[in-house]
């Protein structure tokens, strides 16, 4: 019998690949429970959990089972929680006043948290979006056309004292106004609040990926209708260097950490600011990159396990230190 073929070769990177304990070994990229953020949803009443039907497994949740759920991805080893409200339309006007309210939903939920889970960081979105009729992050201008920027800053920096009032551990600028995180670190730090931390929606997207969330929250308009057109105020999916801008800018008005949004279409985006920053860095796994793994997955196409397991690894590996992603909970009792 002829001897079988063999290359002469001195380098063979399979040999890091023979089996699980050395692929351990050598594993670039870590992805752990202490990486994950929990964005949740709240409503008012005593009301069963209402199921969100673009984003399959995620509901909101009244105030008493919200508490219960962020007891469990505690227990999980998930550290933090993004909270945001879903509203009664009959609640909101054109200029989003139920966000200055002394006993607004978001407020009570966030009490009712931070007094039941003290160790859990919780963090709440600062945008008139859930709270204006026409779905819009911030006051429109009188002909309706564009978001008046200082304006609505104006309201987005007493709504941010009153988030740190009720003991958020972050709040959360996802408006992208020019000079939102300035004026709302001047804010918090002459309001008493300095320990308050900003984690700035610094490179957002005008995506299309948005749909479910909208949906979730009752924005002007749901999942499987045609998008808010944001551009005026959110990034466009062409440009690199605009981020950059974006990033630097809330840097220097005192962002404590910088975030991308969405996450799996932009991992270039990700790699780029953790090159140029020495800030932690967020990604947003955005309701449509849960809602498209989801739909694949139940109609037999993708493994969801290892399909979401993947999608949170790579964005890891782009450079994200923390990721807000609907997996949050099942990730975690999966790694466990």
């Amino acid at each position: 019998m002829a001897e079988a073929f063999r290359l002469d070769l001195t380098h063979r990177p399979r040999r890091l690949r023979r089996n699980p304990s050395v692929r351990g070994l050598v594993e670039e990229t870590h992805l752990r429970a202490s990486d994950l953020i929990a964005p949740l949803f709240v409503v008012e009443g005593d009301g069963p959990p209402q199921p969100i039907a673009s984003m399959p497994g995620v509901f909101r949740l009244n105030i008493v089972d919200l508490v219960k759920e962020c007891q469990a991805l505690f227990d999980l080893g998930v550290p933090a929680v993004a909270l945001f409200p879903k509203l009664d339309a009959r609640f909101k006007d054109a200029v989003g006043s139920a966000a200055l309210h002394e006993e607004a939903l978001i407020l009570r939920a966030v009490r009712a948290v931070k007094k039941a889970v003290p160790g859990m960081v919780v963090m709440t979105d600062i945008a008139l979006d859930p709270y204006t009729t026409h779905g819009h992050d911030g006051v429109l201008t009188p002909d309706g056309r564009d978001v008046a920027n200082d304006v609505t800053v104006e309201i987005l920096v007493k709504m941010a004292v009153l988030h740190a009032r009720a003991g958020v551990d972050f709040v959360a600028p996802s408006d992208m106004m020019d000079g939102r995180v300035g004026a709302i670190r001047r804010a918090l730090d002459t309001g008493g609040f300095s320990q308050t931390a900003i984690m700035a929606y610094s490179a957002k997207y005008a995506s299309a990926y948005y749909g479910p969330f909208r949906d979730a929250v009752g924005s002007a308009t749901a999942a499987g209708t045609p998008p808010l057109d944001k551009r005026t105020y959110q990034l466009s999916p062409t440009n690199r260097r605009e981020a950059l801008v974006e990033v630097a800018l809330d840097e220097q008005e005192g962002a404590d950490i910088v975030m991308v949004k969405p996450a799996g279409p932009y991992l270039d985006i990700i790699r780029e600011v953790r090159n140029a920053s020495l800030k932690p860095v967020a990604a947003y796994q955005v309701s449509g990159e849960y809602a498209q793994v989801m739909a694949a997955a139940q109609l037999g196409w993708l493994d969801l396990e290892r399909t979401r397991l993947e999608s949170l690894t790579a964005i890891k590996r782009a450079g994200a230190d923390m990721i807000l992603t609907y997996f949050a909970k099942d990730v975690a009792a999966e790694l466990r």
